[in-house]
């Protein structure tokens, strides 16, 4: 079972914990906790041997944008006898007790959150199904209600299945270099 802290229970002790950020790079990008090493949870798995040599030099933080994610990841790492805590509401919570978000400098376009891209993905199906239920055939309008009961499990479940496709699409993936060299710090420092 993983522990879950609150934003003013790391407040001081942030420098002395591994954090990891299990949200997507393009996430990551769009601030995070100072210090915090980039694993999306779709590579954790991968991760693991990396992640019990940091854990065996210090506590393990898991951090997402609500808690959510962060929770699975540390049942993962449960399983995989390694302890790890997780930030309750995410990196939510901190920005909004008025912890520091850091975001890396680039030239490149800012990657859109998850749940910015789950709401334009949502929004577009439910109006194309809403738009070729009008022009073409009522039954196309189940489009839009199997969105609207996806969403509602979604919410239910505090779970999302198209998350978890948008995230295998390509702009969403980690880069293999970052992910090496990331778990390469977590294994040496």
């Amino acid at each position: 079972m993983n522990s879950t802290l609150t934003t003013s229970a790391i407040r001081e002790r942030l420098h002395t914990l591994v954090v990891i950020d299990v949200r997507t790079p393009g996430e990551y990008a769009g601030g995070h906790l100072p210090g915090a090493h980039n694993i999306p949870l779709d590579d954790l798995e991968h991760a693991l041997p990396a992640l019990r040599k940091a854990a065996d030099r210090g506590d393990l933080l898991m951090v997402c944008a609500s808690g959510a994610r962060s929770q699975n990841a540390g049942t993962t790492l449960a399983s995989n006898g390694i302890p790890a805590a997780s930030l309750e509401g995410g990196t939510a919570a901190w920005a909004s007790a008025g912890g520091e978000l850091h975001r890396p400098a680039t030239t490149a376009a800012p990657k859109w959150a998850m749940d910015r891209q789950v709401r334009l993905t949502a929004g577009s199906v439910v109006l194309l199904g809403l738009l070729l239920g009008v022009l073409i055939h009522p039954a196309f309008q189940l489009i839009s209600a199997g969105i609207a009961a996806g969403l509602v499990y979604s919410a239910l479940s505090n779970s999302c299945t198209m998350a978890s496709l948008l995230r295998k699409l390509p702009y969403n993936r980690t880069n293999r270099t970052d992910l090496n060299n990331t778990l390469a710090a977590l294994r040496h420092n």
